[in-house]
């Protein structure tokens, strides 16, 4: 194995299963500082995003997830899980952070995020 593919091993890690999320709802991870709220969609799909709406920096952790979005408990705001953008008329984009499911387990690249703008 050469060492690019060391790196890009090295950037996966570990933050639970699938069954540790309940449908429509999330988990939070912390990365040093940041927060990072792992989320589960009614048909099992897993998402990661900074846990900081681009409003007011709510905690999209505590928010209802639906339809592919996550609608952040302070002021309402819906914000796409698979690329961070508030939809609707709102502006703003959380960063996101790419996930890798191998069976049941959970692995987040906390190394890439796609930032906020």
């Amino acid at each position: 194995m050469n060492a690019h593919n060391l790196a890009t091993e090295a950037a996966w890690i570990l933050v639970g299963t699938v069954d540790d999320i309940p449908r429509q709802g999330s988990r939070r991870v912390r990365n040093g500082e940041t927060k990072i709220a792992v989320f589960r969609t009614i048909d099992d799909r897993i998402f990661a995003l900074e846990d900081k709406c681009p409003h007011k920096n709510g905690p999209l952790s505590e928010g209802i997830v639906h339809d592919g979005c996550v609608t952040c408990p302070l002021h309402n705001w819906v914000i796409s899980l698979e690329t961070g953008e508030a939809q609707g008329a709102d502006d703003g984009r959380t960063s996101t952070f790419p996930v890798r499911i191998e069976g049941r387990e959970i692995y987040l690249d906390l190394t890439t995020n796609f930032a906020a703008r």
